[in-house]
């Protein structure tokens, strides 16, 4: 059962900023720590990223960046990892990582992803309202199976906690240092997502703070 837990989103390779972050998150004192994928292509270093998340314990899952670098698919992206580059027990730690995970947390079932189930491309982004809602297969999938109360991802590189109907959709952001770097301190037991701002490789400020309600 999850109470407390940190969330890292989409990690670019950022080792720096992680390392950072999984300090912070376990002075703070949580109980789990949740990874929601695009650990690969960036300007840090991979090996190092997947050698912190594995020590930490994260519980990952599968990024379509990832995707892309273990199949050797869209590597003339700016920055891109390439798998023989890689340790053997960091393709092994990434090759593990499944699409999604189901989880007990204080708040109810908890779905953690990258995009939006099992569909690590799909979007929900702050300002999708309206049709853009209705047209989304993957989150109206979600919202009609009714089993889950959280749904963790990431993706889009944007902060959110948001309620659609009877589910919390919540989006760390991102470590990348091109997008705002920050991370989560999300606490299921007492209804609180905690974000925090990452200004440079060590300095960590409090940001948004929304209430589970």
């Amino acid at each position: 059962m999850i109470e407390r837990a940190g969330v890292v989103g989409d990690v670019h390779c950022e080792d720096r900023r992680l390392a950072s972050a999984l300090a912070f998150l376990a002075r703070a004192g949580v109980d789990c720590l949740l990874a929601v994928g695009d650990y690969a292509d960036g300007r840090g270093d991979l090996d190092r990223c997947v050698e912190l998340l594995a020590g930490a314990g994260a519980l990952g899952v599968l990024g379509n960046h990832d995707r892309w670098l273990l199949d050797g698919t869209m590597r003339d992206l700016a920055h891109a990892s390439t798998a023989p580059a890689l340790r053997e027990d960091t393709r092994r730690w990434l090759r593990a990582q499944p699409k999604t995970r189901r989880l007990e947390s204080a708040a109810g079932p908890l779905l953690l992803c990258h995009g939006l189930g099992e569909e690590d491309m799909a979007q929900l982004r702050p300002d999708h309202y309206g049709s853009a809602l209705d047209a989304n297969a993957s989150l109206q999938a979600i919202l009609q199976a009714g089993d889950v109360r959280v749904v963790v991802g990431g993706h889009t590189h944007q902060r959110m906690a948001r309620r659609i109907g009877e589910v919390w959709f919540i989006n760390a952001g991102t470590l990348h240092r091109d997008y705002g770097a920050g991370f989560l301190l999300l606490d299921l037991a007492g209804r609180v997502a905690q974000f925090y701002d990452l200004l440079d490789e060590e300095e960590i400020v409090a940001a948004e703070r929304c209430e589970l309600a």
